[in-house]
């Protein structure tokens, strides 16, 4: 059984994400694209009813970019959508949008640590 569900249901949705992607989203995707940190990772994988922002398979990473809608307004379903994606074995990684932005070295350092 393969562990990204990707329903078909949700197909238009990831499609959707992808070609909308914010500019964070593109600044790490130029960093995570053709496996330059030595892990392949996937945009807008699914899982369930949840779609997260990058995923490596051989990993089992999630990241996650959050910004200050994440902050109180998102808490609690951030929090189950984490809980659900750690019971499938994922790792979560939760990266801020300014980190994106104004520390982007330490992120990818971050992110070399996860797939170590």
């Amino acid at each position: 059984m393969r562990l990204t569900h990707n329903l078909n249901k949700f197909k238009p949705l990831r499609k959707k994400l992808r070609n909308e992607s914010t500019e964070e989203e593109a600044i790490l995707w130029a960093q995570l694209r053709n496996t330059q940190l030595g892990a392949k990772f996937r945009r807008q994988a699914g899982f369930g009813k949840y779609i997260v922002d990058f995923y490596c398979p051989s990993h089992k990473l999630v990241i996650e970019l959050d910004g200050s809608q994440h902050l109180e307004d998102n808490l609690g379903y951030d929090n189950k959508r984490t809980a659900y994606l750690n019971s499938l074995g994922l790792k979560v990684l939760r990266i801020w949008n300014n980190d994106i932005r104004y520390n982007l070295a330490g992120v990818i350092e971050e992110i070399k640590y996860y797939l170590e």
